[in-house]
């Protein structure tokens, strides 16, 4: 009798250990990731701003903390096509919009411009103010070209003097950087570097100064480690978000390939389309349609139509995945139109972030 009631019991006893194994190798799903990010971020942030509930916050330690304090970021779409939310999934893992780092970057700007600037953008495109002089201690990169100390490229880029001497630059300065003019003689310019420290004298044929009559009121924000872009526009008092899409940015992959450049530029000139060509070769590649350049060789563009083909196309599934262009930023090709027609080049900003 006590075996048969044991052999009736005994499936009884395989299912409780069975739900105890089962329980204790639980893996969290998509949704649970996500909320157990958005938990970590609040456990480690004070949220200021309840425009955006869970995802704009002020950091607990920042500098210009009262700046960082007054910017409000409000939702309003001006474009809303292929939108991503505030926190996503991405494989197994979850990508997010980094709000925290865009507000400082944000109060940045509104603390440069509470008072009067003189605003410049460094500029060497394809080296057509010359090209810049050695620097002091320069090495060959992983693509083989002359680069200062902080991996800046000395082709494209501009020579930055220090006061205690013009004969030789102690570093370069990327094209398209954002600069504050100090001021200016028949040689040089002096000037403040804004993504980059230190006071500098430029040759005055590699400055382009900004009318003083602008105000940085439109930004876009690209996020080279989640692989989005963001647009947002000042109306008031409010930094209002104009779109959230996938991008996808430059992958380090010599020869060719270069990573899209961290730092804070300008957009400097718009082409409906930018022509390139194939690798290595002085052939015809293709095109990408509405690009917006703001450094060097980089553009925020649509999707790239490669040769024969000359119809373009509105949406790669590979956009918002992993860095695979030469340096530019890839959108759809919609986005991409967006940004051509809403933010006049001189005018309008590109925070590249990490």
């Amino acid at each position: 009798m006590k075996h048969n009631t044991l052999f009736k019991q005994l499936p009884v006893y395989i299912l409780i250990c069975l739900y105890g194994l089962v329980s204790c190798t639980h893996r969290p799903d998509r949704k649970e990731q996500i909320e157990a990010a958005t938990a970590d971020t609040l456990s480690v942030l004070n949220m200021t701003d309840t425009t955006m509930a869970d995802t704009v916050f002020t950091d607990t330690v920042v500098l210009h903390k009262t700046w960082v304090e007054k910017v409000k970021i409000k939702k309003e779409y001006l474009y809303d096509n292929h939108s991503l939310g505030d926190t996503y999934p991405y494989k197994d893992t979850v990508r997010v919009f980094q709000w925290t780092k865009i507000k400082r970057h944000l109060a940045r700007i509104d603390s440069l411009q509470s008072h009067p600037q003189r605003w410049g953008v460094l500029q060497n495109y394809k080296n057509r103010n010359g090209e810049a002089p050695l620097v002091k201690n320069f090495h060959r990169n992983a693509y083989r070209r002359i680069s200062d100390s902080l991996e800046v490229e000395r082709y494209q880029s501009v020579p930055l003097y220090s006061d205690r001497d013009s004969l030789a630059p102690e570093l370069y300065g990327r094209d398209g950087s954002l600069v504050k003019v100090i001021d200016t003689d028949s040689v040089f310019v002096k000037i403040i570097g804004v993504s980059f420290d230190g006071n500098w004298s430029v040759p005055v044929r590699y400055v382009k100064h900004i009318a003083d009559t602008v105000v940085f009121y439109k930004t876009v924000f690209v996020d080279v480690t989640n692989q989005n872009i963001t647009t947002l526009e000042k109306k008031d008092s409010v930094w209002l978000v104009r779109s959230m899409n996938p991008a996808t940015t430059g992958m380090h992959k010599p020869p060719y390939m270069q990573e899209t450049p961290l730092g804070l530029f300008v957009i400097q000139e718009h082409k409906p389309k930018m022509i390139y060509l194939q690798d290595g070769k002085p052939k015809h590649g293709g095109f990408a349609p509405y690009a917006s350049r703001f450094t060097n060789g980089g553009y925020i563009h649509g999707v790239p139509v490669n040769v024969p083909h000359t119809e373009m196309i509105e949406y790669s599934p590979s956009l918002g995945t992993t860095p695979r262009s030469h340096m530019c930023v890839r959108n759809a090709t919609s986005h991409a139109r967006f940004i051509y027609e809403w933010a006049p080049p001189l005018e309008s900003l590109v925070f590249v972030i990490d």
